[in-house]
């Protein structure tokens, strides 16, 4: 799901004519990839999915950790454990951080008699799965979704602009090298959501 709309785009740039309607629907696609790309993580999630975590990797105690930048934008629809048990929220496991969202890891509580499971057959890998809404947050925040349309902006008048090193550049084959940089009022609104490689 986009995290701003083509129709905001326009409103915000003040153009009422429909005939490059294409081109900032296509902008607003590649506003979001660089947005994600740059603060590394995904916004929103409209539907659930499921991941499958390894239960040694991603194990550390009672902790089960997620990995590769992943967050849960709310309570998990189900868990189930390598052997097949259906972990309740609350009863077997608690988010972490338990007050506030996105969940970053699942805690198994003390008076639970579950542990982190292999698989049936013995093997740790994929062997826990949970399904949920994958993302920071269900749906992206009110800021974010300003960044967007300044982003979609900036791309949209870069294409009229003569000066080379701030625009997307042609070159050969049909390529296209966008610029180096975010402008440096979008990198500061997105600054704080960062996810730093550890």
């Amino acid at each position: 799901m986009a995290y701003t709309t083509t129709a905001l785009c326009k409103t915000y740039m003040g153009i009422t004519a429909s005939a490059d309607d294409t081109l900032i629907g296509t902008l607003v696609t590649r506003a979001q990839a660089m947005v994600d790309n740059y603060v590394g993580r995904t916004f929103e999630a409209s539907s659930d999915s499921t991941k499958r975590f390894d239960a040694v990797r991603n194990v550390f105690g009672r902790y089960l950790v997620f990995d590769g930048g992943l967050e849960l934008a709310q309570a998990p629809t189900t868990i189930t454990n390598g052997d097949a048990t259906v972990l309740v929220v609350n009863t077997d496991v608690v988010l972490n951080p338990w007050n506030s969202y996105p969940v970053y890891a699942l805690e198994l509580v003390p008076s639970s008699s579950n542990v982190w499971q292999y698989d049936a057959n013995g093997n740790p890998q994929r062997a826990i799965s949970i399904v949920g809404r994958w993302a920071y947050s269900v749906t992206a925040p009110d800021d974010v979704v300003a960044v967007m349309v300044r982003l979609v902006s900036f791309l949209y008048r870069q294409r009229e602009n003569s000066a080379d090193y701030d625009r997307p550049v042609s070159v050969s084959d049909g390529m296209v090298l966008m610029p180096g940089k975010l402008p440096a009022d979008i990198a500061s609104i997105l600054q704080p959501y960062r996810r730093f490689a550890t």
